[in-house]
């Protein structure tokens, strides 16, 4: 084919000399490229006097079959050695990553700039509550601003449409907390203590806390990648270009409506995770189911019920405030809703057992524990 890129070898030359024709170009030279890795010939020179065309790829070629065999380049017209003196030497055994620090100095660094990154977080989380408490004064000053269909709406997709997942999950949890707490009264002939375990334990600390939990990964990270999602695509600054606050109108009805649906939710998960525990003491334990539930009634303190329905609320707070947060902190490309839903998730998460720890040790120095 006219113009391809070829190659063939002068005999009359002693040391072997390597003569390039046609054009080396990217189009044309990836089938020359593959016959020049595998020369079984030692060369001296490399003539390119009869090359029509060459370009970078070409020249770059040349310049590898150069050092691979040490070799001389000669015939080059103007243009061609004008690429070769740009490429010349750009195979070079260069390191093509930094050489990486020791484990001891890399550790201690790590360490300072997640410290560091951690202190700039707490004051963006600050300001960004600083900005809700401002947009609830405003709403507070003008009601009729307040957006009453978004609220309703996130109320049903935060609470309403959770209840089934968050039922059947919290039925799960009250079956093997029954289950197991009863293997493990049986060894000190004491199954009937089941009940107090079920009932406390539910009402105080697994209700509300896996109910957290799960309203953190399914509505918290729905709330960054949607407030995310319109920050990317714009959406957030068009509403500030209008004169809509974005706070008011996307931040605070998730707020309201995760803190409020959370109290519910809690309370309805600690119910169904006492019915579970009623449902393994019909049928393991035999306790009658009514009995159960009658039991519930006598051992379980009515501050227990009060202490898993004052965490609820806060719970809820801290993952609609991690939710939003994170999505109002979106920039830059698509990866980044993913990122910062990730980060929305495991923050709610992490808040959420760390503060329960503390409500835990609050209310054992109250006398509620």
């Amino acid at each position: 084919m006219d113009g391809a890129a070829q190659f063939t070898f002068d005999d009359d030359t002693p040391d072997g000399k390597l003569v390039l024709s046609g054009s080396l170009l990217v189009s044309t030279i990836g089938e020359l490229d593959k016959q020049l890795r595998d020369l079984p010939h030692s060369i001296a020179l490399i003539d390119l006097s009869r090359v029509e065309d060459i370009d970078t790829v070409g020249a770059w070629v040349t310049c590898r079959l150069a050092a691979q065999h040490d070799a001389a380049v000669t015939g080059a017209n103007s243009q061609a050695q004008r690429l070769l003196d740009a490429v010349d030497g750009t195979s070079g055994p260069a390191e093509t990553a930094p050489p990486r620090v020791p484990a001891w100095k890399r550790v201690p660094a790590g360490v300072g700039e997640q410290v560091f990154a951690a202190k700039s977080g707490v004051f963006g989380v600050v300001g960004f509550f600083g900005h809700i408490l401002i947009g609830f004064g405003s709403l507070i000053r003008h009601p009729s601003r307040f957006p009453m269909r978004a609220l309703v709406r996130q109320m049903e997709l935060v609470g309403v449409a959770a209840l089934p997942i968050i039922g059947l999950m919290s039925f799960l949890i009250g079956i093997v907390i029954a289950q197991q707490g009863a293997v493990q009264l049986s060894q000190f002939g004491a199954e009937t203590l089941t009940v107090n375990l079920v009932g406390r334990i539910t009402l105080r600390e697994l209700g509300v806390l896996m109910t957290a939990i799960m309203v953190a990964g399914r509505s918290g990270s729905a709330f960054a990648a949607q407030i995310g999602t319109m920050k990317l695509t714009e959406e957030v600054d068009a509403m500030r270009t209008i004169g809509i606050s974005p706070i008011e109108k996307l931040v605070i009805p998730r707020i309201l409506a995760c803190t409020f649906m959370m109290v519910l939710l809690g309370f309805y998960a600690s119910v169904v995770g006492i019915i579970g525990g009623a449902v393994v003491g019909q049928f393991a334990l035999g306790i009658p189911f009514f009995t159960f539930l009658e039991r519930i009634q006598e051992v379980v303190p009515l501050h227990d019920v009060w202490v898993g329905l004052v965490k609820a609320p806060v719970f809820g707070l801290i993952v609609a405030l991690a939710g939003c947060y994170h999505g109002m902190q979106v920039q830059g490309n698509s990866e980044e809703v993913g990122k910062r839903t990730t980060m929305a998730v495991v923050s709610a998460i992490f808040a959420v057992i760390v503060l329960d720890a503390f409500f835990a040790v609050f209310f054992s120095e109250i006398g509620w524990g």
